[in-house]
């Protein structure tokens, strides 16, 4: 579904709302007292009918919420177009930080429409995903030391986020439990799978089949470049069938970005390091962090087997990413990525990692995704002088927020031939920054201390870090920090709160698409 579509009838509906609001017989809905700003909840108070039971007056002020908080999405997105950038901002920096706002409140008005006509519990993902837009349209002017401009949105605009993302949070838990039935049940029917993932996947990812457009640099394919290739699977590909990209061995130094409207795509090459995507955007030569991806994909259902995504950008030029993920239902198998400060972007959305090598120095694996990596090496590499490694840097900002990193089944290590300076598991990139490492192999690279502060005692108290059952010399809890939101978690029920089964219930589609998994802790 083509959610955009639905802006123009929205218009209607939420001056109705308003009216709602202005009746002085409105009365304020219980659930405001457990949103995070309850006096902008109260202003948005319905009247349901005297038969209505809580449950179904809850979904209706989910609704009306949602709507407020779109409202002030397109608003803050009118804004940004309507502007005379060159006229407002003297620098290409600012500019350049205003355009990625642009793109980034489009997307939000995408996630809003889709949390609106689809499940309450995907509506949490995408909720989540909205509240990764607006900070990553904030850090795009922090990136270059500039001052956020207020203009570009509302002050109101993330407390209505964060409120709408509470109010769902209560409304999905009424159901959770019949949901949860249904899906143990059937956890391999495909009436529980994404519209664009298919049990047909298994087919590709096991067999030598190579793809409905072949690129390869030596002319034996029908593209020389992955752009090209792309721009032709636009035109092709039709339906929600599985488009497959198959890129021969080579070096392809092209930047690619796998659009929303691209959505089930598969690419796949002829192995790590065989098959490399490579660039070298970043902060310091003028790119945001955001832009600075290599390889950045958003379409939904993207699935990558056997490929390298690297940025050589090198540690003296700061944020620097090789792969940035948006897409919701990703799954990368078998894949390298390589960087330094910021090479993994889990940006936003639901992410599933198997069996892949991640190598960097600083928060290299960062960002606000609902994501695990399983069965995978993480290797830290040689920063600047004066420099300390963090593997981790998690940006859950809410703490309705469904998402977190969870490294499961791991080797975390130094990378073959390199020194390292003081090595961490992560630190808090934001309020709520949630990190989870279990079962993991860690190395005596990494500090007795565990984790590393961002900035004196922020978030080290509302930050949620798990260490569970990991061994090696590097895994011993003994002298890890004391902060209250530091957990040497000893009960297997705690720990099963963070597997693929229940944080991204993956038994619900990731079987579809053949890759292999560990449901369980």
């Amino acid at each position: 579904m083509d959610y955009k579509h639905h802006i123009p009838l929205l218009l209607p509906f939420l001056l109705i709302i308003l009216l709602c609001v202005a009746n002085s017989s409105a009365t304020y809905h219980p659930i405001c007292t457990q949103t995070p700003y309850p006096e902008l909840c109260n202003s948005l108070t319905t009247s349901p009918t005297p038969q209505s039971t809580f449950d179904e007056s809850l979904t209706l002020f989910r609704d009306v919420s949602l709507r407020a908080t779109l409202l002030q999405a397109e608003n803050a997105h009118k804004k940004i177009s309507d502007m005379d950038l060159s006229s407002l901002f003297n620098d290409d920096l600012s500019k350049l930080a205003s355009v990625d706002c642009l793109d980034l409140y489009e997307d939000t008005i995408y996630q809003l429409n889709r949390s609106i006509f689809g499940s309450k519990n995907d509506a949490q993902t995408w909720l989540s995903s909205s509240i990764a837009n607006e900070q990553a349209c904030r850090n795009g002017f922090l990136d270059f030391n500039l001052s956020f401009s207020m203009m570009l949105m509302s002050d109101d605009f993330s407390k209505y986020l964060s409120n709408s993302l509470a109010i769902n949070k209560a409304t999905a838990s009424a159901s959770s439990y019949t949901t949860k039935q249904k899906r143990n049940r059937r956890l391999l029917s495909t009436v529980d799978f994404p519209e664009w993932v298919s049990h047909g996947d298994r087919r590709l990812l096991q067999s030598s089949t190579k793809g409905d457009i072949v690129v390869a640099q030596d002319g034996s394919g029908n593209y020389k470049t992955i752009n090209e290739a792309l721009a032709a699977a636009e035109k092709q590909r039709s339906g929600t069938r599985r488009f497959v990209i198959y890129v021969k061995k080579g070096v392809y130094k092209e930047n690619v970005e796998v659009k929303r409207s691209m959505k089930n795509l598969m690419f796949i090459g002829d192995g790590i390091d065989s098959t490399v995507v490579t660039g070298s955007k970043n902060v310091q030569d003028g790119s945001t962090t955001f832009r600075s991806a290599t390889f950045a994909v958003t379409g939904d259902g993207f699935i990558a087997r056997d490929m390298t995504f690297e940025n050589t950008a090198g540690p003296q030029k700061h944020q620097a990413v090789a792969l940035r993920s948006g897409s919701d239902f990703s799954v990368f198998y078998r894949c390298s990525f390589k960087g330094y400060q910021d090479t993994l972007y889990v940006y936003s959305q639901r992410q599933f990692y198997r069996d892949c090598d991640v190598y960097g120095t600083i928060d290299f694996i960062f960002g606000d995704a609902v994501s695990v990596i399983q069965n995978s090496n993480i290797y830290i590499r040689k920063p600047m002088s004066n420099q300390k490694n963090t593997v981790t840097a998690q940006g859950r900002k809410d703490p309705n927020e469904n998402t977190g990193i969870v490294i499961h089944n791991s080797r975390v290590t130094s990378a073959s031939g390199s020194g390292s300076g003081p090595s961490y598991l992560g630190r808090p990139w934001q309020q709520y920054s949630r990190t989870v490492f279990m079962k993991c192999a860690i190395d005596g690279i990494i500090e007795p201390a565990g984790w590393l502060p961002w900035s004196g005692s922020f978030a080290l108290s509302t930050l949620y870090y798990g260490e569970y059952m990991n061994t090696g010399s590097g895994a011993s809890t003994g002298g890890r920090v004391k902060w209250p939101g530091f957990h040497v978690i000893t009960s297997a029920a705690e720990a099963g709160k963070f597997s693929v089964g229940n944080f991204l219930a993956g038994g619900s589609w990731i079987p579809a698409t053949g890759v292999p998994y560990t449901s369980g802790v």
